[in-house]
C-alpha cells in the first residue's frame, strides 16, 4: 500500500480541473438542501412532520448527489491514475535468434542420416518448436554468406527454407563462417533487436580464426555453435559424399575465438534442449532495464462502476431538478 501511494500519479492531470465545476455544484446542492426541507419556516414544525412524504426524507439518495459522484469518478478515470509499470506491447518476451547454416558439399555427407544438412534442417525445426513466437532469421553460407529469410515469427517458413538448402544454390564454394556471423549480426543491429546467433556447421576453416576473433571484438551478440558431424569410426554408406569426421579440437578453437558455446549434435533431442537452455540463459544486451516499459493506466478499472451508476438514470422519475 505504501508503494502504491508513493507511485500514485495521473497520466493526464489537466483533466482534474474538471473537478472544480463538480465542487461548485456540490456546494450549491448543500445550500439548497440545508435544513430539513424548503418548507421549514412556512409550515409549523408539528404539522410538517405529518405532511412530508417518504420521497422528501433527507437521508434519501438524491439524483443530484449521484451525479456528483459519477462526475468525480469519470474525471478521475479520464485523468489516468497510475501506480505501476507494465511492459510495452512491443517488447519481445523471447530474444531473437539468427541461424547461420553451412551449405557445402561436405554437409551432404551421410555419416549422420539422412545427411548432415538434412539433419541440420530437422534441428532447426525442433529448436523453433521450443521457442514459439520468437523472431528468427536464416542465413546460408559457403564461400559467401546470404540472407535466406529476415527476422520473422513464422517458424514454418524458416523450417521450409532450411529444408530446401543445397550446395547447388550457393554461388561460391568455401567456408566463410565469419562472413555468416557478420551478416547475422547485421540483421539484429538493423532491427535494433536483442538476440543471439547460432552457427550450424560440420567444421570451421582454421583460416577463419582471426576473422572470428575480429567479429567477436566488433559485435556484442552472443554466438552458439552446433557441430553437425559424426565422430571418427561411424560407418558411412559407400555412396556417401566424403565425410570428414568431427574435429572437436578445431571446433572448440572456433568457439573460443568468438566466445561461443559448443554443442555436439545427438541422435535425439538432448542437443537441442541443451542448446535452447544456453540460448535462454545467455545474457543479451537488451538496453536499459526500463526501456519499453510504460505506466499502466488504471482508469479503465472505473469504467464498470461508471456503467452501473449510469443505469440509475433509466429508473422512472429519476432526473436532476435545477429549479
Amino acid at each position: 500500500m505504501t508503494q502504491i501511494i508513493h507511485n500514485l500519479h495521473f497520466l493526464r492531470p489537466l483533466w482534474l480541473l474538471a473537478l472544480v465545476p463538480a465542487l461548485c455544484l456540490a456546494i450549491l446542492i448543500l445550500r439548497r438542501h440545508h435544513g430539513k426541507t424548503p418548507y421549514e419556516g412556512v409550515i409549523a414544525p408539528h404539522l410538517l412532520a405529518h405532511l412530508l412524504t417518504g420521497q422528501d426524507k433527507a437521508n434519501r439518495l438524491r439524483p443530484a448527489g449521484l451525479l456528483i459522484l459519477f462526475w468525480c469518478l469519470a474525471v478521475t478515470a479520464l485523468a489516468g491514475p497510475s501506480w505501476k509499470k507494465a511492459p510495452s506491447p512491443f517488447t519481445e518476451d523471447t530474444s531473437a535468434l539468427v541461424i547461420a547454416v553451412k551449405v557445402t558439399p561436405s554437409m551432404t555427407a551421410e555419416d549422420i542420416r539422412p545427411s548432415r544438412l538434412t539433419r541440420a534442417s530437422h534441428k532447426v525445426r525442433d529448436l523453433l518448436a521450443l521457442r514459439p513466437g520468437a523472431r528468427t532469421a536464416l542465413v546460408a553460407y559457403a564461400g559467401s554468406a546470404h540472407l535466406v529469410m529476415p527476422l520473422t515469427r513464422d517458424a514454418t517458413i524458416i523450417t521450409t527454407f532450411a529444408g530446401e538448402l543445397s550446395p547447388e544454390i550457393m554461388p561460391e564454394e568455401g567456408d566463410q563462417a565469419a562472413a555468416a556471423l557478420a551478416l547475422a549480426a547485421e540483421q539484429l543491429e538493423k532491427n535494433n533487436q536483442p538476440g543471439s546467433i547460432l552457427l550450424m556447421a560440420d567444421s570451421v576453416d582454421p583460416g577463419q580464426l582471426k576473422a572470428l576473433e575480429a567479429h567477436a571484438a566488433e559485435h556484442r551478440f552472443p554466438v552458439h555453435i552446433l557441430a553437425v558431424a559424426a565422430d571418427k569410426g561411424v560407418p558411412v554408406p559407400p555412396d556417401s559424399p566424403p565425410a570428414p569426421p568431427l574435429d572437436a579440437k578445431r571446433m572448440k578453437q572456433a568457439a573460443d575465438a568468438v566466445d561461443a558455446s559448443l554443442t555436439i549434435i545427438s541422435p535425439d533431442d538432448r542437443d537441442i534442449k541443451a542448446l535452447n537452455r544456453r540460448i535462454e540463459s545467455t545474457p543479451v544486451d537488451a538496453g536499459p532495464p526500463e526501456e519499453g516499459e510504460h505506466w499502466q493506466d488504471s482508469g479503465y478499472a472505473l469504467v464498470p462502476l461508471l456503467t452501473l451508476l449510469s443505469l440509475m438514470w433509466f429508473r422512472p422519475g429519476w432526473r436532476v431538478r435545477w429549479r
